[in-house]
């Protein structure tokens, strides 16, 4: 790959990973300063919900009932002791296409949540969706860049396994 064409590559990941941060540090200020302590709302039939919550725990408030040393364990030194390490697989392995940008838009998004924890010792989280009582988990822009992330991953992952290499030509070292 040329030396522009990788800068190229490498400053859309930066660009993706600031403005997944970007965008969940601003929408999670604006739930903080004009949702909470006051009710849900409600848009597109009930389809949408926005409301305040400071999730303690993690996906779907597991550990959320955790002793505060606890959970400041898992959920503050684990995950960013988790999160560094993606960071060094992000650059040590040559992932490319949908798996490189998958493991950016993940840890960006844990890397957001995490901010939260250490600054406030709990999530921030706003959104909920779903059709009549089948509904979601209250989540935030975060988790959906985790989310988006982890389905990148895979399907960039698969797409290198099947092909017996790295998907657009990336090394496997």
């Amino acid at each position: 790959m040329s030396g522009t064409l990788a800068r190229a590559r490498a400053l859309l990941l930066v660009v993706a990973a600031l403005g997944t941060i970007g965008c969940d540090r601003v929408t999670k200020h604006a739930a903080s300063t004009y949702l909470a302590g006051t009710p849900d709302r409600s848009f597109l039939s009930d389809t949408i919900r926005v409301g305040y919550v400071e999730n303690t725990g993690g996906f779907l408030s597991l550990g959320a009932d955790l002793p505060p040393i606890a959970r400041d364990a898992v959920f503050t030194v684990a995950t960013g002791t988790a999160l560094m390490a993606l960071l060094v697989l992000t650059f040590k392995r040559k992932y490319m296409g949908s798996a490189e940008l998958g493991l950016v838009l993940f840890t960006a998004g844990g890397a957001s949540n995490w901010i939260d924890r250490v600054l406030r010792g709990s999530v921030v989280d706003f959104l909920n969706l779903g059709i009549g009582p089948l509904r979601t988990g209250v989540f935030n822009i975060a988790d959906v860049a985790i989310m988006l992330g982890a389905g990148l991953f895979v399907l960039g992952a698969w797409d290198w396994n099947q092909k017996g290499k790295p998907a657009r030509g990336g090394s496997t070292q």
